[in-house]
């Protein structure tokens, strides 16, 4: 109990530091010092800490597991459309192909279980994954390999920290069932990323 106490903690940490950042970056002008690309990844790295505090503060919610899925799915979708459009390497465009095609399967796998468990996932992205979507189209044609596949190694780990904790912990023997089927697809996903982006650092 102490455990998710500090870590839930920890994620309205992390929570108020994004909501920091984000004011701060908005309304200011840019500090001739830093650049956009600074700054964007600073915002990717504080959405990796509030996303992966999110995910472990414990058992979450049927409603909570839908909304995550569904939007995290809608993210691989969006970011490897952008991928294809503009990773400067094949292997990068090959990959965004990839998440366009496997995250379409996933999300599609779920929408019946999602109905039969009496759930509906959200239509959009949330502001996180809104705020990864625009830092991807910000990125200059030479950084974007690179802030593509940061983004993607901590999209998959919190989508594994995701479906394995309701596959263990969730209450709807469906959706259960269906995050553990999709866990070997996100692993493989996480290892391909993680040798994509070796090569690029």
């Amino acid at each position: 109990m102490a455990r998710y106490a500090l870590l839930t903690a920890a994620a309205l940490a992390a929570l108020t530091l994004a909501a920091c950042q984000k004011k701060d970056a908005e309304p200011a002008p840019a500090d001739p010092g830093t650049s956009n690309a600074a700054v964007n990844a600073a915002q990717d790295a504080t959405s990796t800490a509030v996303g992966t505090a999110a995910a472990v503060t414990g058992p979450m919610s049927t409603e909570a597991f839908v909304t995550n899925a569904a939007i995290s799915d809608m993210y691989e979708i969006q970011a490897g459309q952008i991928a294809q459009q503009k990773g400067q390497t094949q292997a990068v465009k090959d990959f965004g192909k990839q998440m366009v095609t496997d995250h379409t399967a996933l999300s599609n796998a779920l929408k019946p279980l999602v109905v039969a468990a009496g759930k509906s996932a959200p239509a959009g992205l949330d502001e996180r994954r809104k705020g990864l979507i625009d830092n991807l189209n910000a990125a200059a044609p030479a950084d974007f390999d690179k802030v593509y596949l940061t983004q993607q190694e901590a999209a998959h780990k919190e989508a594994l920290t995701l479906m394995q904790g309701y596959a263990d912990h969730g209450d709807d023997g469906g959706l259960k069932g269906g995050a553990a089927k999709a866990l070997p697809k996100i692993k493989a996903h996480l290892s391909h990323v993680q040798g994509l982006a070796s090569a690029v650092h």
